[in-house]
């Protein structure tokens, strides 16, 4: 079964910041909850893993995340990830990420996503519009880490206002470039509290109201 998904997330992070995270894999893999970086087989190759938690119970899918095409100045990246569980389930994802300034406000920006999702398994009987219902719901709490992770990043060079205010207003200069040199300081923002394994139970209710959902809709 495959599933499309096409996505825009504004966030309160400048672009530079944000596209400085997305070129480090690790860091954000680090953002999906349950998912970590194994090992690097090669340039723009890695080994990784997922826990799902389901009460007492964990489960652990193996794949690996290939890039397939990284534009700098076009803050795009093209990722192809695959991956399968011990019961022979299986997953492979081709995303295409690309982060774009926010028009209305320079110091935002917007995180573009577009994703080919193919499913095989038990994972396939949910039925298509329950996994773009679940999809969604491990996104948004993505973003979530993402944006978090990216703000703690150091603010980009030159963001600061106060040197360009005080050459237009006759303020003194050394007292501008102070204001600036303070504002270009790195930003000491706490990092994400990211759980270790994605939480199965929370899933598992998206599904269970997605279903009930569709049972009373037919009936109507």
């Amino acid at each position: 079964m495959e599933v499309k998904l096409d996505k825009q997330y504004p966030l309160d992070v400048d672009a530079q910041r944000a596209w400085q995270l997305l070129c480090d894999l690790k860091a954000v893999a680090g953002c999906m909850p349950g998912a970590q970086i194994t090992e690097q087989l090669g340039e723009g190759s890695y080994k990784g893993a997922v826990k799902v938690k389901v009460g007492p119970a964990v489960a652990q899918f193996a794949g690996q995340v290939d890039v397939l095409e990284t534009v700098a100045a076009e803050r795009k990246m093209v990722l192809r990830g695959k991956g399968a569980d011990k019961g022979g389930s299986s997953a492979s994802m081709d995303l295409t990420a690309v982060i774009s300034e926010d028009p209305n406000n320079p110091a935002h920006c917007i995180l573009n996503g577009s994703a080919a999702v193919i499913v095989n398994g038990k994972f396939a009987q949910f039925g298509g519009r329950m996994m773009v219902q679940v999809s969604d719901m491990i996104l948004t709490q993505f973003v979530e880490n993402f944006r978090q992770t990216a703000l703690s990043l150091p603010a980009p060079a030159g963001a600061g206002t106060g040197a360009i205010a005080s050459a237009g207003t006759g303020v003194d200069t050394a007292a501008g470039a102070a204001v600036s040199a303070e504002a270009a300081a790195p930003v000491q923002g706490a990092a994400p509290q990211v759980a270790s394994e994605l939480n199965g139970l929370a899933i598992f209710w998206a599904l269970v109201k997605s279903w009930f959902s569709g049972l009373f809709g037919k009936r109507a």
